[in-house]
């Protein structure tokens, strides 16, 4: 695939003066790609498995409260979680980060949305995970678009996977679920009440995606077609790749290469939260009964 990257010569195109801009995530992103390299994987649940939960009809809140028209296509907008056990993960999360819960039910499907300051910030589905088989939570990324059929089409017509066909969510919006085409699962979003601002996030909140991927360039020439994103390359250890996804002059995310000593890993997105102190959070998270990989 073709991919028109810029170099790290090019990045001061970028303005360095808007908060969660470039050159702001600049340092940040250059330790998560450290800290990728060094071995740090989510292993992913097949998110296709959740497709029938989340066909449910759940009567879900807006993204953006008030509504807003806002639309920033590429930006990461919302992020939702796979789990076995609802009410450990709230019970986890609530006590990392301070969040809190509203618990919504619709058939057989439960469903928890998470708050930070009264703002949403994620949803926690429950699904069943059958005795038979050994699969984790996962995390499910969702990236703003202003058209979810025209990106189904793009992403169908470059090498992706439908996992989940373009669907309405009352007052959430229009949405579908992929796999790029190196399998990392993805969803789009046309959210009806508008995305979030740009501004830098507080801590609790999300602060970054990295796509985590055996190949990089590949993977940013499907992502650059999808979304319009501008690439560029960053100093990387040898053997290893960095790019970087922006757009509306905004960082966005990165794209990663595999951990040399997980070459065979899955793809697959992986997100960050921000916190004030990587140390005490890492000691809470371990209290909490989290593990440090």
């Amino acid at each position: 695939m073709e991919i028109t990257m810029h170099t790290q010569q090019r990045s001061n195109l970028i303005n360095p003066v808007v908060p969660n801009r470039i050159s702001v995530l600049g340092m940040w992103s250059d330790r998560a790609g450290h800290f990728l390299r060094q071995g740090l994987l989510a292993a992913f649940l097949c998110v296709v498995s959740a497709v029938p939960i989340m066909a449910a009809p759940l009567q879900l809140p807006a993204i953006v409260e008030p509504a807003s028209q806002e639309h920033h296509p590429g930006k990461l907008i919302f992020v939702e979680l796979v789990t076995p056990d609802l009410a450990a993960a709230k019970q986890f999360y609530a006590g990392l980060f301070g969040w809190t819960f509203h618990d919504i039910q619709a058939g057989g499907t439960r469903y928890a949305e998470a708050f930070l300051d009264g703002h949403p910030v994620a949803g926690l589905i429950h699904k069943d995970v059958p005795a038979d088989k050994k699969r984790q939570p996962a995390w499910l990324s969702f990236f703003a678009v202003s058209d979810v059929d025209a990106a189904k089409n793009i992403a169908s017509q470059n090498g992706a996977k439908v996992l989940f066909e373009p669907h309405n969510v009352p007052d959430r919006g229009r949405q579908a679920v992929f796999a790029d085409p190196q399998g990392a699962v993805f969803a789009v979003l046309d959210s009806s009440s508008g995305d979030p601002p740009d501004v830098l996030a507080t801590s609790g909140e999300w602060i970054w995606s990295s796509l985590v991927t055996s190949d990089p360039d590949t993977n940013a020439a499907f992502y650059q077609k999808l979304f319009n994103y501008e690439v560029f390359e960053l100093p990387a250890t040898t053997g290893t790749q960095h790019l970087l996804l922006a757009s509306e002059d905004y960082a966005r995310a990165s794209v990663n290469s595999l951990p040399a000593n997980r070459p065979k890993a899955h793809p697959h997105w992986l997100n960050y939260v921000r916190v004030d102190d990587a140390v005490k959070m890492t000691a809470k998270v371990v209290a909490l009964g989290g593990r440090v990989l």
